[in-house]
This record gives C-alpha cells, structure tokens and sequence, in this order.
C-alpha cells in the first residue's frame, strides 16, 4: 500500500475556501488539488465525506455510505441549468474563515430541492439515464438512506424507533405505503446522493491525475439515529423496541476522570460473523469508492471496545468487550487484495491491537506532539519509527503544532529544543521536518500547520459538543514560499522528485 515515501496535506473539504460559506467540490478544491501538486504533496487526506450528526461532526452522521449534500457545488448546478443567477448569489452573513452550520442548512437545502426540481421536469436522457443507473447501482443502502432522511422529516425531533411502530420495525407493506406518498422527497435525497458521488468522482480523478491519492477516514462506529442502525437493527445490540443495550466510548483516563461516552449503539458482532462480514464489505467497498486508502478511526475497538450500559450517564461502569479481531479483517482482505487501510492505533493501545494490526501489516499512527513528555524512548518519537508509519504533527483532534507549543509544560519544551535542534521559533517546521527525515514512509501535515496558526485554527476538541469543524483557510494566507519549502523539503528527504526544486537558495 505505500510502498514509496510520500507526504501530504491533512484538509477536510469544509475547511476550503468558496463562495458559499464553507468549502465544497467547486473550483476552490481543483485549486488545491493543483496546489499540492506544486508543492510537492501526493496525499491529500480527508476526514468522512458523510453527512453530519449531533455537534456537525462527521464522525455521527446519518449514513456510513451517503455522502454529505453540503459539499455539493452549486455553481456547476448552475451551469448545468438547474440553478439560476438569484439562486447563487451569496448569502452576505458568510463568513470567510468560519462555516456557520445552520445557515449552510438554510441557504443551501432549498436550493439543491430547486436544483432537483429542475432536474427531474427538464433532466436530458443521458442524465436521467446516468441517475437511474447510480441509483440501481447503489440498492444496498440508499433505498435505505433516501426513506430514512424522508421519514425523520415526517417526524421532527423523534429517533426512529420513536416513529410509529410499523415504520419503526420496518413493516414492508407501511415502508412501501411511505415511499408512495413521499416519492418526490425520496427523489430528492437519492438526486443529491447521484450529484455528491457524481462531483466527487470528478474531482478524485482531477487529484489522481495530478499523482495525488485521497486518503479517507471510516470512523468505527455509526450514529444511532441512522439509516444503517434503523435498516440493519439485527447488527446491533438494540433491544426488541430498537432501544440501545450498551454504547461506546472510552474508559477513564488521565485526559479525562470519568471517561468519553459516546453514545453510539455497538456491533452485535456474532450476527455480523453469522452473515460473512457482508455489511462491513459494502462498506469498505463505498469508502475506497471514494477514497484510494482509508483510515480507520479508532481501530483498537476491532480487537475490544469500551462497553458501557445504555443506562450509565458517564463511562466510567464500562467493561472490555472483545471485538471481531482477525475474522473481519480476513473477510475485508479477500474482498480487497492489499487491504489499502490505515490503522488509527492511538490511545491505550494493548499487545492484541499491535498484534492485529501488524498480522495484516497494516501501517499504524504516530502523533509527534505526543512525543516529548517521556524521554528518548517514547514510540512517538521519529528515531523509534518502522517504515510501515503514518506520522503527523498532529490530527483534526489536535491543537494545531503552535497552540500545543504554547500550552506545552517546560519540560516538553525543553526536551523538544534538544531533541528537534530548535530555539522554538516556527516550532511547526521543526516538527514537520523531523518527520519528514524519518522513516516512516507517510508523513501528513494539517494545513493549519503549513500556515503556522495558532489554537484558533483548531478543527476539533474532543468532549467538546460545540464550536467544532468549523475552521476554513483563505488563499491569502498562502505564501508562494509555502509550497517551496514543502517541495524543497519531499525532495531532500525522498519524498517528492527533484524536478522543479533549486538548493541554491534562489
């Protein structure tokens, strides 16, 4: 999977510039596609493309196989006649460097409802045609998906297993009744999903074509209030009314005393063994639909996971519950020669996890600002890296490298002047370069780091509900020396070819 050295850019399609409040798959993210070529990138990763959930965050939204409609690009749905001048005339309360999620609801749902309208009164045959081939295509989830977004409209407010009880339990004839009397809103969620895949494709091959790889992101776990949960109730450990019996999470630790409860229902793994792992299949088979490699996020809960009752407020009565180990990553393998997977092995990571990961040599995740509070022997550290390494400065759950140097204890501080050959000023650079020279054959940088901001360009706090993933980039605050010295550096440490690079300072 990498067998060559190579670095990239760690940036969520949000996070681009745009017209429209919040990056998307307009002309701003072909810019930046371009831009990492310039500078010498051939990775640009990604976090889930899906929709979003409770805080705006990726990680809950309502399908493990939609993508999120508001990274649609509007202005090519104008040029394709769906769309109108008025239509695409900014709303004036964007923001340039902040995505305000409500009004991105406001501003851009109606307006892909219009564009669907227009579609489907005036689409030309090969459009209809290309529609309808994308929606039989996709018949394992978004008949799914496209019913589910339809009935949580019906009924505001409600989790699914709140909705009435033939619909809550899936009763053929009552879905049938309800995909009749709602077609034209089953209609427009299956348009958005052919006009998402479709644009991303567009793009994907656009980044490709430049040596650019997309590295996506599959989070473990599914949000409750979900199409798969509700259309899949037998994989998970619900009860007879669809009520949760235990839920994820994390136990106590020294980041936090009573632990992070999640809340998302767990796998009823002995039902998804009994099926082949067909469930999981389809899923990996969406996600390198989108992505060329993948990264999934908290993959020690493959070999046990944090089970806390659904009754506990907090995480701290949880139990180790043991996962599906090498069964599922045996079934993903023949599906999927090669397996393209990163392994998100952070945190409390145990012989087992190292043991699964390394069986399907799965390269795992180095953190480098974790590296500097435990000596010259910390795994985090560059000269402890194995070549089969994923190595960032920090990830979207990080402060950027600049907020983490200003909060940093004395100690790391020093210990890292010493360690990186550094006085601390442009600290990001010292650590990008540290892990540039290491083995580890991935390096990723946050671009919040290639800009040098500080803790006010973070993406996400963890156990924090709101205010997160909303940061985004202008193209002002890219200096031409940003991608020189990016260049400049892949080359020297093998990362990039020599082409186009001058070391005689000019």
């Amino acid at each position: 999977m990498m067998a060559e050295r190579s670095s990239g850019i760690l940036l969520h399609p949000t996070s681009l510039p745009g017209a429209y409040g919040a990056g998307d798959f307009g002309p701003e993210a072909y810019n930046f596609v371009d831009w990492l070529a310039a500078a010498g990138q051939s990775v640009w990763q990604v976090l889930p493309l899906g929709t979003i959930g409770r805080g705006n965050s990726a990680y809950m939204g309502s399908s493990a196989f939609a993508g999120n409609p508001l990274m649609i690009d509007l202005s090519d749905l104008g040029n394709r006649g769906w769309l109108g001048a008025k239509e695409l005339r900014p709303d004036p309360m964007f923001q340039a460097g902040r995505v305000d999620f409500p009004l991105q609801f406001a501003f851009r749902i109606p307006r892909l409802r219009l564009a669907a309208r227009h579609f489907f009164a005036h689409a030309a045959p090969h459009e209809r045609s290309d529609f309808e081939a994308f929606c039989a295509a996709e018949q394992d989830w978004l008949p799914d998906y496209a019913i589910f977004m339809t009935l949580d409209a019906e009924y505001p407010g409600r989790k699914w297993n709140e909705w009435p009880a033939a619909l809550a339990q899936r009763d053929p004839a009552a879905l049938h009744q309800a995909r009749r009397t709602h077609a034209d809103e089953v209609a427009f969620w299956e348009f958005c999903q052919w006009v998402f895949a479709r644009q991303w494709a567009r793009l994907k091959h656009h980044a490709n074509s430049r040596g650019i790889r997309i590295v996506g992101d599959v989070p473990i776990f599914v949000a409750y209030h979900s199409a798969d949960v509700w259309a899949r109730q037998t994989l998970f450990e619900l009860d007879g009314q669809g009520r949760r019996l235990v839920v994820a999470g994390v136990p106590p630790d020294c980041f936090s005393a009573s632990g992070q409860r999640w809340g998302n229902p767990l796998y009823r793994w002995s039902a998804h063994r009994a099926d082949g792992y067909r469930w999981w299949i389809a899923r990996m088979k969406r996600a390198l639909a989108l992505a060329d490699i993948v990264r999934i996020d908290h993959f020690r809960g493959f070999a046990a996971h944090w089970e806390i009752p659904a009754t506990e407020p907090s995480a701290i009565n949880g139990r180790w519950a043991p996962g599906p180990g090498k069964e599922l990553f045996q079934a993903l393998h023949d599906s999927f020669p090669g397996l393209p997977i990163i392994a998100e092995d952070l945190g409390l990571i145990t012989p087992d996890v190292e043991e699964l990961r390394d069986d399907f040599k799965l390269p795992g995740m180095r953190i480098i600002q974790f590296a500097f509070g435990e000596g010259a022997s910390h795994s985090y550290l560059p000269h402890n890296y194995e070549a089969n390494t994923v190595a960032y400065t920090g990830t979207h759950d990080n402060d950027t490298t600049i907020g983490w140097w200003n909060a940093a204890s004395l100690r790391e501080r020093a210990f890292a002047r010493h360690y990186l050959g550094t006085d601390g000023n442009s600290i990001q650079w010292s650590l990008m370069r540290a892990l540039s020279i290491s083995v580890a054959r991935l390096v990723v940088f946050p671009m919040q780091d290639v800009l040098g901001l500080d803790g006010r360009g973070r993406m996400n706090v963890p156990g924090v509900p709101e205010g997160n993933w909303e940061w985004r980039f202008a193209w002002p605050e890219v200096q031409p020396w940003h991608a020189k010295v990016l260049r400049e550096m892949g080359a020297v440490h093998g990362r990039c070819p020599f082409d186009g690079v001058s070391l005689h300072g000019d």
